[in-house]
């Protein structure tokens, strides 16, 4: 069952908002890829070169970076793993299933993150910010992630589409 689209409401619940949203950009992304063959999820149907796998583990690996490494300061292993001689990657023994598992994740971390602190709150010094004058706040970042997210989705809307026809909404 998708994640339905989020109308606009009466809400002026601002946390709640940001990750009913992102939910369901993470679920757009996961239906975008979810059908298609090894071959399609690998192959690049656009001329810049990015692949839907690619573009897939970019999108866990840029949550993770932002709230995890980036705004709570912890250490995370390889933060910058989605990319090799600077364009992303995704390994042979990288499964869509694996990084759909590990997007999710992710944003059961996020939920965690926002359902905990408030969105004035500026980012942890360590880990991707080090300078006090320029941490973000933690509604920043989820603009910045949320931005990220629909942005992408877009693009996996374009590859799906030229991989097999099917179009999103």
């Amino acid at each position: 069952m998708r994640v339905p689209f989020p109308e606009p409401g009466p809400s002026s619940d601002v946390p709640a908002l940001f990750l009913t949203y992102l939910d369901y950009y993470r679920d757009t992304v996961a239906d975008r890829v979810a059908g298609l063959t090894d071959a399609q999820v690998r192959t690049a149907l656009v001329p810049s070169g990015w692949t839907p796998a690619e573009l897939l583990k970019h999108l866990a690996f840029m949550e993770r970076r932002w709230l995890v490494w980036g705004f709570l300061g912890e250490p995370v292993p390889d933060p910058w793993g989605d990319r090799a001689d600077d364009r992303w990657h995704v390994a042979p023994g990288e499964t869509v299933a694996g990084l759909v598992a590990t997007l999710h994740e992710g944003g059961r971390r996020t939920r965690e993150i926002v359902e905990a602190t408030p969105l004035d709150s500026p980012a942890a010094l360590g880990g991707r910010f080090t300078d006090p004058a320029r941490r973000p706040t933690l509604a920043a970042i989820l603009f910045h992630v949320l931005q990220e997210y629909s942005r992408h989705a877009g693009h996996l809307d374009i590859a799906r589409e030229l991989a097999d026809g099917r179009t999103g909404e």
